[in-house]
């Protein structure tokens, strides 16, 4: 076990890539991964589904799940990497939960690279009409590291480990 555990939290807009840098980058580390779209309930995934937008109302206890997993991980001393879209700076500060031992990681992109790829999923709660939604939202992080979505994934996975020194 680390002396120090780390969470690196990939963040981003539907469709940045969070589910395929943060896998990985977990399997690089030997990390576990945590994906945030497990941790919504039912009723959300039912409201994205039909294609309506969260609101904070329903993000709260999905946010308050996930910095319950965070906590447990850092009681347990363990790593680990958890994808999460974290829009606003009230959801990263939720998450962060003013400790160093998280990084912000923010996967970013431009509006008709990320609606390509979500029109391009099948399967997905997402739909490609929830896309500027999630844009109109999105808060950009001051505190982050930045990756541009547009690099492959091996060269994003690679820079996150050497800006993180993981």
């Amino acid at each position: 076990m680390p002396a120090s555990p780390r969470i690196l939290l990939i963040m981003g807009v539907a469709g940045s890539g969070k589910t395929t840098i943060g896998q990985r980058l977990a399997a690089d580390l030997g990390w576990p991964c945590f994906e945030a779209d497990d941790f919504h309930s039912a009723a959300s995934r039912d409201k994205m589904s039909r294609g309506i937008p969260l609101d904070d109302a329903d993000r709260e206890p999905w946010l308050a799940a996930l910095r319950a997993r965070i906590d447990r991980c850092l009681a347990d001393r363990r790593s680990a990497v958890f994808t999460c879209s974290a829009l606003k700076e009230k959801y990263r500060q939720t998450l962060l939960g003013g400790t160093s031992a998280v990084s912000l990681v923010h996967l970013a992109g431009d509006l008709a690279t990320i609606q390509s790829r979500v029109n391009q999923r099948e399967n997905h709660y997402m739909k490609a009409g929830m896309v500027q939604s999630q844009f109109d939202a999105l808060e950009v992080p001051a505190n982050a590291l930045t990756f541009d979505i547009r690099q492959a994934p091996e060269v994003i996975v690679a820079e996150i480990r050497q800006r993180c020194a993981v």
